[in-house]
């Protein structure tokens, strides 16, 4: 069997983490199978379909490594399909026109409210051989769906969905402008495209007891099913757009790496043993839909903070400073040129307990800036006593030809013993004298990053 497999976003408005993990499962399985990817632009709701967010959408797999096969398809263009087939289940007895006006749905609704019952389309229309049709009414068509019996999907995931066929509606295919509906657009562009596995969110489970009926009355091979549940928020809501975690942009912008965000998403409602960390060929190697929970998920912001800071200590310091530079171009300020090359040669330090690129970035900042800013705190702890460490400091290290840990460690020592002190009292003044601040890095390690020149200055400075 073939595995094709497809990820259908709408270009209005920014990817949704759960839509990414969607992305990433439908990969997984298709490349897991040898099979094929297929990204699917749903643009068919022109008013709020935009053109930045199809771009977004596209880039944004491709930054996490979810690379779609041939072009991408884009749903507008077959919109004559999609009429022609709606044009064939009338014709075949399959649909039929419905001239209820607005009016008249709003008040079917009106009432349901009142029993405290869902609304479904009473079907008016289906057998009209007595109705007077409208001159004043354009029509929608509507799916005439099965009324008796039961509908049975074997979802992958879910396993056997069985519900009565008379609770769903007569849904409409073709809106009263000959524009398609989502459920006969998808329908139509998923046999087009041969998908032979459906993975998409448990809120679709309706949609494919709908879509299957489509398939069965133009006698389509229907594809596989796998429903997966909903990634829920912190607080053990559904995740939304409101929130400050919800789109792949929020966490690209806080510095989060591409494989520690996919390697999370893999984790999150989806198992194998016990491990934890997969490479991207694990991954698509191990993934399996029988791994796949039923439950929710819960969004966990500290364990995607735990998996990026283990791909920061692990991952080769090149391809980190590559992930770092792109992270300051588009989030911060790029780097200077002539900085490039101290950062990088200083990531072994920089990035100790760093959780995201932004810690790192900020780690930097005594690097990158030309001119150090002392806080008012920080000044307070310049004493009488740092003045004279920090003076005999220069004296001793001016004399150095090439600074090393070694001697530094020998200068250190001599003004402990010197000014009858510890390590704290000579360290704290020097490295706000460096870098601005009481917190950062290691002095020995903020010392030998610097220029020699550059060290002297700052500390004269701060005198």
């Amino acid at each position: 069997m073939s595995f094709i497999c497809r990820f259908a976003p709408s270009p209005t408005g920014p990817l949704h983490i759960g839509g990414v993990r969607t992305a990433l499962f439908n990969w997984l399985l298709a490349k897991k199978n040898k099979g094929k990817y297929y990204l699917r632009i749903e643009d068919t709701d022109k008013v709020r379909s935009k053109e930045e967010f199809k771009k977004q959408i596209i880039s944004s797999l491709a930054w996490l490594g979810i690379k779609h096969d041939g072009e991408e398809y884009i749903q507008s263009k077959n919109i004559e399909k999609h009429v022609a087939i709606a044009e064939e289940l009338l014709k075949k007895g399959f649909a039929y026109k419905c001239y209820c006006s607005e009016e008249e749905i709003n008040q079917q609704k009106e009432k349901c409210k009142k029993q405290g019952i869902p609304y479904v389309y009473n079907r008016k229309w289906r057998d009209a051989e007595d109705l007077k049709v409208p001159n004043d009414v354009q029509p929608v068509i509507r799916f005439k769906s099965k009324i008796s019996g039961n509908t049975v999907i074997k979802d992958l995931v879910q396993g056997d969905r069985n519900i009565s066929n008379s609770t769903i509606e007569d849904f409409v295919i073709l809106r009263k402008d000959k524009s398609p509906t989502y459920q006969l657009s998808a329908t139509v562009d998923d046999h087009e495209m041969k998908i032979s596995h459906i993975i998409r969110g448990d809120d679709h489970m309706i949609n494919s007891f709908k879509q299957k009926q489509i398939y069965e009355a133009m006698k389509w091979e229907v594809p596989e099913f796998a429903h997966i549940p909903l990634i829920h928020s912190e607080n053990g809501k559904k995740l939304s757009k409101r929130d400050n975690a919800s789109t792949l942009e929020d966490y690209i912008k806080i510095g989060i790496m591409p494989d520690a965000l996919r390697n999370y998403l893999l984790r999150l409602g989806w198992s194998y043993k016990d491990k934890e960390i997969f490479s991207k060929q694990e991954s698509i190697d191990l993934f399996n839909l029988e791994g796949v929970g039923k439950s929710p998920s819960k969004l966990d912001m500290s364990r995607i903070y735990s998996i990026n800071e283990t791909y920061i200590k692990t991952i080769d310091e090149n391809e980190l400073f590559k992930y770092l530079k792109e992270y300051a171009l588009n989030y911060q300020k790029p780097f200077d040129q002539s900085k490039e090359m101290t950062i990088l040669k200083s990531l072994g330090f920089l990035k100790n307990k760093a959780k995201t690129l932004h810690d790192i970035w900020k780690n930097s900042q005594y690097i990158i800036r030309n001119k150090i800013d002392i806080g008012s705190e920080e000044k307070k702890l310049i004493n009488q006593l740092s003045t004279k460490i920090i003076g005999d400091f220069i004296s001793q290290y001016e004399k150095l030809d090439k600074p090393s840990r070694e001697n530094l460690e020998l200068i250190i020592k001599s003004l402990i013993n010197n000014y009858k002190t510890n390590f704290k009292n000579v360290g704290q003044p020097l490295r706000i004298g460096l870098i601005g601040s009481k917190f950062g890095p290691g002095i020995y390690d903020i010392i030998l990053s610097l220029n020699k020149d550059e060290v002297i200055k700052r500390l004269k400075d701060l005198l």
